[in-house]
């Protein structure tokens, strides 16, 4: 027996080395032929990246051309030639106090609007998993039509809702005449309910489609384990739809930090004395009001660089906890 077996080993490595291409060390690595085919995706996706490059990469250009030139009416009109001013107009607004005060109040209105949004979408996603059928599509019809309306619609019915003299809000509440939109507080308050109220179906119909792929085992354990709703969301939903949350963190960081249409419409164009100014309607007004195009492309240029760093340091931490993005 031992010698059968000892004679088909040599039998097996003179196989193998039948096998092998000629002049091929056994310890040299083979290299394995490139897969035919491998550049196909990239000439299917290549006339969307055409698109996407025209769309967005030359207006991008453009704007941080734009921001290193002085570029007023005058240069619009040909009466002055365009002259390069490299960071001057970065220190003109750096410069200026107006500036800073705006920021500030981008971002902390930008974040309470994620929060909010965020808060009332992820609820009603879960309530979506307690109704029964009919008042679930109820409520996926109201959300959809709220999330359907465009912008400066939903800001004047929100206008006219909360009007001192016609709202019908001031006459439920009993305030009277209260003017929502003569304090800053108020007016960015007032804003801030037109932005949940806009944003948050996009939350919960993505975050309900999220736990509606979660096993029903694993909900039922839970549930049967003794757990609160706030604990079993806490613990087994939100850890499980991660990725979702932040998808539609980082797109409602965008949407919330770049609100324009909303602060125009319902503060009159940024309030009184500019108390309820945000960056996008303060670069509006230096480029269009002012005739200072390059003011608001270096606004511009800078709002971009701090979405992009949020973004990317958002990306950056939940790759630290093992998060696959």
């Amino acid at each position: 027996m031992a010698y059968r077996t000892a004679a088909a080993e040599p039998a097996a490595v003179s196989a193998e080395a039948a096998a092998r291409p000629p002049h091929t060390n056994p310890r040299t690595p083979v290299k394995l032929p490139r897969r035919r085919g491998a550049s196909t995706p990239w000439l299917y996706l290549a006339p969307a990246l055409v698109v996407l490059a025209g769309l967005l990469v030359y207006p991008i250009y453009q704007l941080g051309l734009i921001s290193f030139l002085e570029y007023t009416q005058a240069q619009v009109s040909g009466g002055e030639p365009t002259t390069f001013q490299g960071f001057g107009n970065y220190r003109t607004l750096f410069a200026d106090s107006q500036f800073w005060q705006v920021l500030l109040a981008t971002l902390v209105f930008a974040a309470a609007c994620v929060l909010a949004t965020l808060a009332v979408g992820c609820t009603l996603a879960v309530l979506l998993t307690r109704v029964r059928a009919l008042p679930r599509l109820a409520l996926m019809l109201a959300a959809l039509g709220a999330w359907a309306t465009p912008a400066i619609t939903g800001s004047t019915v929100w206008v006219f809702l909360f009007d001192p003299d016609y709202g019908p809000v001031n006459r439920i509440l009993q305030l009277g005449d209260f003017s929502w939109t003569y304090g800053r507080f108020s007016a960015f308050a007032l804003v801030l309910f037109e932005v949940v109220w806009c944003s948050f179906p996009f939350v919960m119909v993505t975050v309900y489609a999220g736990i509606k792929a979660i096993p029903e085992e694993v909900l039922e354990a839970a549930s049967l384990d003794g757990a609160s709703p706030w604990r079993i969301w806490r613990s087994v939903m939100a850890p499980m739809i991660r990725p979702i949350l932040v998808v539609v963190t980082i797109q409602s960081i965008i949407w919330d930090f770049k609100v324009f249409t909303q602060i125009y419409v319902m503060t009159n164009g940024g309030g009184i004395a500019g108390q309820n100014l945000v960056l996008n309607v303060y670069a509006y007004q230096k480029a269009f009001a002012s005739s200072q195009y390059s003011l608001g492309s270096a606004i511009g240029v800078v709002m971009l660089l701090i979405l992009l760093a949020v973004t990317l340091v958002h990306l950056r931490l939940l790759r630290r906890q093992g998060e696959e993005i």
